[in-house]
């Protein structure tokens, strides 16, 4: 089944036909209906995870606990409370501006998002101060890159009171779209290039056969 649309899919990709189409659509369809209970097996596999680990009193059960009530809390909400919108949620008393849900996410899960990529910010520095050390030609590239990069997207100028003129700030802007323009942007079209031939390898190997870990093999 899998080879046949699989098959069925790159066909109707080259040379497009009304039914190719219709087929394309059930088939999509059905790919939401599947993703749906790969949902609910995902729900099943989280549950029973952290329940595991709260009856066994594994380490750090607490905050497997944390995840299983605010996980209730948050479902209970949006089925209640929904978005705020409907006669449902009319009915109902909401938090502040908006529903119980929209609270909870935009004062809840909005600061601990900015909170993890705040502490990403520390990794990534480190990261950079263990690469940027200058072994070799290429990190030396890498470092000089870096520094234009950082010094253009940095007004030095307008931060010291300096006519563009008389700094090497007036130059850094330009230095700094013509490395995003081309060296950077071929870099990364090579990166994708070689993602796509992946993902074409890959494919063709699932089509064909030949690798079967998607069905437990």
């Amino acid at each position: 089944m899998g080879f046949i649309a699989g098959i069925f899919m790159v066909v109707n990709f080259f040379v497009p036909h009304a039914v190719g189409t219709q087929g394309e659509w059930m088939l999509m369809e059905w790919a939401r209906i599947i993703g749906a209970f790969a949902l609910i097996l995902g729900l099943a596999s989280l549950f029973r995870t952290h329940w595991n680990k709260i009856r066994r009193r594994q380490s750090q059960w607490g905050y497997s606990v944390v995840t299983l009530a605010s996980f209730a809390l948050m479902v209970w909400a949006g089925i209640i409370y929904g978005s705020g919108q409907g006669p449902l949620a009319e009915r109902l008393v909401t938090v502040k501006s908006g529903a119980l849900f929209e609270w909870l996410f935009n004062n809840v899960q909005v600061p601990l998002d900015a909170t993890m990529f705040s502490l990403l910010a520390f990794f990534i520095a480190s990261a950079a101060y263990r690469t940027f050390r200058a072994r070799n030609f290429e990190a030396i590239l890498l470092i000089v890159a870096a520094i234009i990069i950082m010094l253009g997207r940095v007004p030095m100028a307008e931060l010291f009171n300096l006519p563009h003129g008389e700094h090497i700030d007036a130059k850094m802007p330009q230095i700094y779209e013509w490395i995003m323009q081309f060296p950077a942007l071929a870099g990364k079209r090579g990166i994708l290039f070689g993602v796509a031939l992946g993902a074409i390898a890959t494919s063709l190997r699932i089509i064909l056969g030949i690798e079967r870990s998607h069905l437990g093999g």
